[in-house]
């Protein structure tokens, strides 16, 4: 029996997700992974320090500085492609125009976000200017010097890929040497200035890290998408954590996922262009999160919510059984009853009694309920914890006793045990704490 060939498409895959791909497809992969993984520890603070946009005005500030460099080399009788020549004219006019938004900025007559967009839409426009004439002389070397708007990743080399590695190290060890000082003046920049942190320092510090990641990241994505490799891994690694050291290790991962799923789609489908099917992974990456993320997913936020709703269903008709039957003198009390004492329909008030018999406890019998032992205690510790936070609002916020039962519905919820005994001895420093808690009829009562 012959064993059916496998699938050219699956095959293809296959050698791309494991570097057979072939040379060029080899040094693409691991170079766009390297970037990924620069952008996602450099734009961690990037985005910390609302550096972001920055980043997009630095980039295409370069243009000019490309262009510029190829014009001078020419002149000069040397290789105006050359990377060498290409990528410091990059640097130089990208903080060129860094220094012009915080010039224009200090002024105070320019707000920051209008300066960058300023600086950004005019040095580009002088970048495209200088690209038409480069494009119109007779040097023969301008072929190819536009792709630096789109990236041209197809052309990196081994040396391209030593230098993105190199300059990832680079923002590895300088972020870990700086870590405690970015942390204080991302976040609480009076505080580190106080405590003698040179805050002038770290922030030029770090726009040196994204000068350099952007430039390097010029090749690969080119100008126009650079800022997507210093914004997208850190706003999806912040979907998944609220600490700084795992954001700034996932930002790295989801960098690299982002750069070597991209390459390795763009090596499948040859026809595409890599840089652009990059951003479009680190894009899709972050979607997954955008979803899936437990900490601010919508998957994790419409569970927690559907949690708490059900568990104020579940408190209050605890709460509800237990008045009742103490009001009554027995135990069963009817789905109807418990629907007017609830305030919610017969229909919901049936789901949550079958929910609660289902868990052990509340039994139903003949459209009646009634609490089992285990749902007693909890009742009464429900109950309870409701009438001591409505005792300590009339007695410490002055809550009218017409309103103090709704604020307990809202509050009884989150009491845990440390609240409770904290409101416990405070009632009972005030000489407000009874024997026995009033429910919330004698409290009104009381109010009229």
């Amino acid at each position: 029996m012959t064993l059916p060939a496998p699938n050219p498409a699956w095959a293809d895959l296959l050698d791309a997700l494991t570097l057979q791909r072939g040379y060029t497809a080899t040094v693409v992969t691991l170079g766009t992974t390297a970037l990924g993984i620069a952008g996602g520890i450099v734009g961690t603070f990037a985005l910390l320090r609302k550096r972001a946009l920055m980043a997009d005005t630095l980039a295409h500030a370069s243009l000019p500085g490309v262009a510029g460099a190829f014009m001078i080399a020419t002149a000069l009788g040397a290789s105006g492609k050359s990377l060498a020549v290409l990528l410091p004219g990059a640097a130089i006019s990208g903080v060129l125009g860094v220094l012009l938004v915080h010039m224009l900025t200090r002024t105070g007559r320019i707000r920051p976000d209008a300066a960058m967009a300023v600086v950004l839409s005019v040095t580009f426009g002088l970048g495209v200017v200088l690209l038409s004439v480069i494009q119109k002389s007779s040097s023969g070397q301008q072929a190819g010097l536009s792709t630096f708007i789109y990236g041209q990743t197809a052309a990196m080399s081994r040396t391209d890929v030593l230098v993105i590695a190199c300059a990832a190290a680079v923002a590895a060890v300088v972020i870990g040497l700086i870590l405690k000082e970015l942390t204080y003046a991302s976040f609480d920049r009076s505080h580190a200035r106080v405590s003698g942190i040179p805050v002038g320092g770290i922030d030029l510090t770090l726009m040196a890290l994204v000068v350099l990641v952007t430039v390097v990241a010029l090749q690969a994505v080119g100008l126009v998408l650079a800022v997507a490799i210093l914004v997208i891994p850190p706003v999806t690694a912040r979907l998944w954590t609220n600490r700084l050291r795992r954001m700034l290790a996932l930002s790295a991962l989801f960098g690299a996922l982002g750069g070597y799923t991209g390459a390795v789609a763009s090596a499948v489908f040859e026809r595409l262009p890599a840089g652009s099917v990059i951003v479009l992974a680190s894009g899709g990456l972050l979607a997954i999160s955008l979803i899936a993320a437990p900490n601010r997913g919508v998957v994790g936020a419409a569970w927690r919510s559907a949690r708490l709703r059900h568990g104020m269903a579940r408190d209050h008709a605890l709460r509800a059984l237990y008045e009742l039957a103490d009001r009554s003198g027995g135990p069963w009390v009817s789905i109807h009853e418990l629907a007017e004492h609830r305030g919610a329909s017969p229909r919901s008030t049936r789901w949550i009694t079958r929910v609660l018999s289902l868990t052990g406890y509340v039994q139903r019998n003949a459209g009646r309920a009634r609490l089992t032992p285990r749902g007693e205690a909890d009742a009464k510790r429900i109950t309870r914890n409701h009438r001591l936070w409505e005792q300590y609002l009339l007695t410490f916020a002055d809550v009218a006793p017409t309103h103090v039962d709704v604020s307990a519905d809202h509050a009884e919820h989150a009491l845990g045990t440390d609240i409770v005994a904290h409101l416990e001895r405070a009632l009972a420093d005030r000489g407000a704490l009874p024997d026995r808690l009033p429910d919330h009829t004698e409290l009104e009562g009381a109010g009229a």
